[in-house]
């Protein structure tokens, strides 16, 4: 029903309600997973959330599934569970990309640093955080709930509908906390940017969902998915690649 209301607006595209955005200004957000009653749920494919049917209806007809409404209090309550693992996505430049360490409490956000001084609240910012130097350590007292977990966020646009606004991905994957300095190098260097990470032009990567599976020593079986970005090439080159192909 999403892709039939898209036609209203075909025979008079400038009469078309625009792209509602979020009140942060992203149209949506990619996720890796949701909430299954109270458990979590790791997806092999991406699911998409705006509160903009027009949107909704654009990426299910780019990268597959149905739009829905689905149980939130939140403003964007349609979602779509896509058909794919893997999307093309346009990052204007690295400041695009950021990471810190945050613990949610019940009162939310009680602890918010870069792993070695607090970055909010504004009294403790500059403060020593107290978390351990080492990363295995760091990873333990996350996950004994006392310590705070890696919140990577990047800021992008559809690649095939960059006319649709700014969505947002956020993850807590310490798999990708271990790389991220290496994609952000790879955008300044791909975009040309300065020491400073400015005045670098918006590249092209990949977004995907990548499955990785083991067998430890001990004979236990591993499996479990992370977020990959593949910085693929300057924006407006692909674009002007695809113009010449068409």
């Amino acid at each position: 029903m999403a892709n039939n209301l898209r036609r209203i607006w075909e025979t008079d595209p400038d009469a078309a309600p625009k792209a509602r955005q979020f009140s942060d200004d992203f149209v949506g957000r990619f996720r890796s997973g949701r909430l299954v009653g109270k458990q979590p749920e790791s997806l092999n494919e991406w699911r998409v959330t705006t509160g903009d049917p027009t949107t909704a209806a654009r990426v299910a007809e780019l990268l597959g599934g149905v739009a829905e409404e689905w149980d939130t209090d939140k403003e964007d309550n349609i979602e779509i569970l896509t058909d794919s693992a893997s999307v093309e996505i346009i990052i204007e430049n690295s400041s695009k990309i950021d990471a810190s360490m945050k613990l949610f409490g019940m009162s939310g956000l009680v602890h918010h640093c870069d792993g070695v001084e607090f970055l909010s609240p504004d009294e403790d910012k500059g403060q020593k955080c107290g978390c351990p130097p080492a990363f295995q350590d760091r990873k333990d007292r996350a996950k004994s709930g006392r310590g705070p977990k890696p919140s990577v966020d990047i800021q992008f646009k559809l690649a095939d509908a960059p006319e649709l606004g700014i969505f947002r991905f956020n993850s807590g994957s310490w798999e990708l906390v271990k790389i991220l300095h290496t994609i952000i190098a790879d955008v300044d260097e791909v975009g040309g940017a300065d020491e400073d990470g400015k005045g670098g032009k918006a590249v092209r990567a990949t977004l995907s969902i990548e499955n990785v599976s083991y067998t430890t020593k001990a004979g236990r079986d591993v499996s479990y998915n992370k977020p990959v970005v593949k910085v693929t090439g300057l924006a407006a080159e692909a674009a002007a690649d695809l113009s010449k192909a068409a």
